[in-house]
């Protein structure tokens, strides 16, 4: 028995469990067990040997998930801080992690040199009615800025804040790679009119400014072309090039006109609403995949609209008929039938919804369309 415990922990490792099969299988068929049931036994005896782990390790999980439970309940605004300033890590990728704590109240702000530290932080703000202090996210987040750049902004700062990008880049001794960076990511905001400026000042940081003047002069399609603010659009497409996430609106509300005229696509707001066994139609970025061994072939997908997330469950054979648009496309939309699950009890009211897949259509090239190739990635567990 203790063997075949050790083997039950290591068995995907060094498929250990293989020899316990026949010993198991022929001393339950000895005492009159079917051969059917047996071999069920034993699968879930591999089955649990999937996640299965020590009461100890069990006890102390349960301790950090309750505590983790506490925080994000009444300190929903440390709760993200932390975890962004933990980062890279665990299920959730930092764009669901801040879109959750926004819809749970925490007003979360963007990089800016001026006021961002290394990593997130509270920011104090007496003005606002929420009882959650501000999040600022950190220069940290800005992809291709150096981590000791990040140190000399902070520590540069403390002198006084900066008049431009050229005194930044003075006192914070940065060199064109970072200041693009900082650009990219529109942590330049309050030396900058625009996103489009803050990348032709940076450029431009190691020219003298009277040559940046007179080129604007020179060159009015620079003014008029590269200097234009950016599109709403286009500011979200760069903030996820530059950071994994945008503050901005959700890249499914873009296209949401074309979703709902085109292909009758609901948003999650209304589709938690609807009935048990309801036909259903729901369309949103892909920000996780899962296909358990353990769950009989069954992929579960989570959708991500501007509204919410949607659960989705895919069973092998749809899987078979959509296996490119499911395990490639970024934006799918998916025609099922709608499940919701009422549980009410004393401890545990709530409800299970999730969109049963019939059909699944990649609609990737739309979102290319209105905004780019979006830098947005599922973390897929199979």
């Amino acid at each position: 028995a203790d063997q075949l415990r050790r083997a039950m922990a290591a068995w995907r490792r060094r498929g250990s469990l293989g020899p316990f099969h026949d010993k198991v299988i022929n001393g339950m068929l000895i005492r009159g067990y079917a051969r059917e049931f047996a071999e069920r036994v034993f699968a879930q005896i591999e089955g649990f040997g999937e996640y299965g782990f020590p009461e100890s390790h069990a006890a102390s999980f349960a301790l950090l998930v309750y505590v983790s439970c506490w925080l994000k309940c009444h300190h929903p605004d440390a709760f993200l801080a932390g975890l962004l300033n933990a980062q890279p890590m665990g299920f959730y990728a930092p764009a669901q992690l801040v879109r959750d704590a926004q819809d749970h109240g925490v007003t979360v702000r963007p990089v800016d040199v001026q006021a961002s530290r290394v990593e997130a932080m509270l920011e104090a703000d007496h003005t606002l009615e929420s009882p959650c202090w501000p999040v600022r996210l950190g220069l940290q987040m800005v992809a291709q800025l150096s981590a000791g750049a990040a140190v000399r902004i902070v520590a540069a700062r403390q002198q006084g804040p900066f008049e431009s990008v050229d005194d930044l880049a003075h006192r914070a001794a940065l060199g064109r790679s970072d200041l693009q960076a900082l650009a990219a990511a529109q942590a330049l905001r309050s030396l900058s009119a625009h996103r489009h400026d803050a990348a032709w000042r940076a450029a431009g940081h190691e020219r003298p400014t009277a040559f940046l003047e007179d080129a604007r002069v020179a060159e009015p399609s620079l003014q008029e072309g590269l200097l234009l603010p950016p599109t709403e659009a286009d500011d979200v497409a760069h903030d996820y090039a530059s950071m994994g996430l945008s503050l901005g609106r959700h890249p499914v509300a873009f296209l949401r006109p074309t979703l709902a005229a085109r292909f009758q696509s609901r948003p999650f707001a209304e589709l938690q609403h609807y009935p048990h066994g309801r036909l259903a139609r729901a369309s949103g970025l892909v920000t996780h995949r899962q296909r358990p061994s353990t769950a009989k072939g069954i992929l579960f997908l989570t959708l991500e609209d501007e509204t919410g997330r949607i659960n989705v469950v895919i069973w092998p054979d749809v899987l078979e008929r959509h296996q490119q648009a499911t395990l490639h496309g970024q934006l799918l939309t998916i025609y099922g039938r709608w499940q919701r699950d009422e549980r009410i009890s004393p401890r545990a009211p709530g409800q299970v919804l999730n969109l049963l897949a019939l059909r699944v259509e990649d609609h990737t090239p739309l979102l290319a369309q209105a905004l780019g190739r979006l830098a947005t990635q599922s973390r897929d567990f199979r």
